[in-house]
């Protein structure tokens, strides 16, 4: 019988921490696990070895007794499997199993199927299955069941829901690509199917569903799909009207101020605001306001041509 070398199963140390033990069987099983590797029999044993690496580490009494076993099988070697105490040992054959409280075993792991060395040394008494509240979601019940569904936060800018974007999330091992709809809106939740906890049995994934949280602009207020933002017109073109370029989330436009426009006007540029979500072509309105700005640093020819308006204004009333 061949001793198991269980941290170089799963790739880790032998002084390494809980969290590091749990996050290399994760990766691990993912990769090997036979739904996704259907008819590769090379990957379901490797699956399997990678289940009691972890049975074995992730149990507190389980990984001492193994260390301790590692220190003293090379006098079961040299004996040639003679003069080896098996009792100390080898779990209590009639017993019956144990179940740590809280846990079950999981249907993708048979104790059946764990190697002699496993059945020999671990089995019995010993506390049976501690995978239970530890093994990585979906793969986890008795029966086969739809893959857990996931929940996630995602932070983008009122650019990127303007636009729609896209965005790479790493989910179960693996990269995926995530679509952002335009228009889509803050605290709004969007279904990725299929991109949840894996399956068992055969069953479908569960869903990845993703809470949208869009970032205050610095520029633009949105209520619902219209958008308001201020915009600075300078006195002279406030006074007698003009065409100035400002920025919307379209890019650069160009509007029109009507003569002696009041400061906090409202200029109405139509379909300018947010996209409508799931509709093509539809968009809310932006609203511009205007703020009026008051020329600084006057030339004393320039205070003379006020002095002079303010004296025909005076005289015309």
């Amino acid at each position: 019988m061949d001793y198991k070398d269980y941290y170089q199963v799963l790739g880790v140390s032998k002084d390494a921490k809980p969290d590091e033990i749990k996050k290399a069987y994760r990766k691990l099983a993912v990769k090997f696990h036979p739904d996704k590797n259907q008819g590769n029999k090379q990957s379901e044993d490797k699956f399997k070895e990678v289940g009691e690496a972890y049975e074995v580490l992730s149990d507190p009494e389980k990984r001492k007794k193994y260390d301790q076993l590692g220190m003293n099988w090379k006098q079961y070697e040299q004996g040639g499997g003679q003069g080896f105490d098996y009792s100390q040992w080898a779990g209590a054959q009639g017993g019956g199993r144990r179940r740590s409280k809280g846990r079950r075993p999981a249907q993708d792991f048979d104790e059946s199927n764990f190697s002699d060395f496993f059945n020999m040394f671990f089995r019995g008494g010993g506390g049976g299955f501690s995978s239970g509240e530890d093994f990585y979601d979906g793969y986890r019940n008795q029966a086969p069941s739809k893959g857990q569904d996931y929940e996630a936060h995602l932070t983008i800018n009122l650019q990127a829901a303007f636009e729609g974007s896209e965005t790479m999330l790493e989910v179960n091992g693996s990269t995926i690509k995530v679509n952002i709809p335009k228009g889509v809106r803050d605290g709004q939740v969007l279904r990725v199917k299929g991109k949840g906890g894996l399956g068992t049995g055969g069953r479908e994934s569960g869903h990845l569903y993703l809470k949208i949280i869009i970032e205050p602009d610095k520029h633009f207020e949105r209520k619902d799909n219209d958008l308001y933002a201020d915009v600075k017109v300078p006195l002279y073109t406030a006074i007698l009207g003009g065409k100035m370029t400002i920025n919307t989330l379209k890019g650069a436009v160009l509007i029109t101020v009507p003569k002696e426009a009041q400061n906090d006007m409202v200029i109405r540029l139509k379909g300018m605001g947010m996209p409508l979500f799931g509709k093509k072509d539809q968009a809310g309105d932006l609203y511009v306001k205007l703020v009026i700005e008051l020329p600084q640093h006057l030339s004393e020819q320039e205070q003379e041509l006020f002095r002079k308006l303010a004296a025909l204004r005076n005289s015309q009333n």
